[in-house]
């Protein structure tokens, strides 16, 4: 049987700080791999959280692109998608409601979806805060608490 994590859980682990180590703008470049580009960049919660970010952008198609901020479920291997930024690439449909969309969205971890059975993360909604992959990538950090390092002026990736 899945694990299935509470709304409050969920918004919870967005919550927690995640400080990002010094040198993490060398460490969200992504690099060729098989048509596409990808990075992932394991963190350390301020709580003990482990977390991770798999970075993915097509080789081709600058709007087929995917954050993903994942949480590692304690004492094994499986990531729990919290939070997954889309480029405008593809389609999207939320089972529940029956909403279709092709445009850039975000997907939120949520109780309901678990609950009926989809993927934990299968609820999307259309956004206007990125239209690009270093945009997904800025927006992913500023809304699920990741820390900048005390010298980091611009927080540019």
């Amino acid at each position: 049987m899945p694990v299935i994590l509470s709304d409050a859980q969920i918004a919870s682990l967005i919550a927690e700080p995640k400080p990002l180590p010094v040198d993490y703008p060398g460490k969200v470049q992504t690099r060729p791999r098989r048509g596409h580009r990808e990075r992932e960049l394991l963190v350390k919660g301020s709580n003990g959280s482990d977390f991770q970010l798999i970075l993915r952008e097509s080789s081709f198609n600058p709007l087929d692109f995917s954050v993903i901020f994942a949480y590692l479920l304690p004492q094994s291997n499986v990531l729990f998608r919290l939070r997954r930024c889309n480029g405008k690439s593809h389609e999207h449909t939320n089972k529940i409601e029956g909403g279709r969309f092709y445009d850039f969205h975000v997907h939120y971890a949520t109780e309901r979806y678990q609950e009926s059975g989809f993927r934990e993360d299968a609820f999307a909604e259309v956004t206007s805060r990125y239209q690009d992959f270093s945009g997904a990538l800025r927006c992913m950090l500023d809304e699920c608490a990741f820390q900048f390092p005390p010298d980091d002026q611009m927080h540019l990736i």
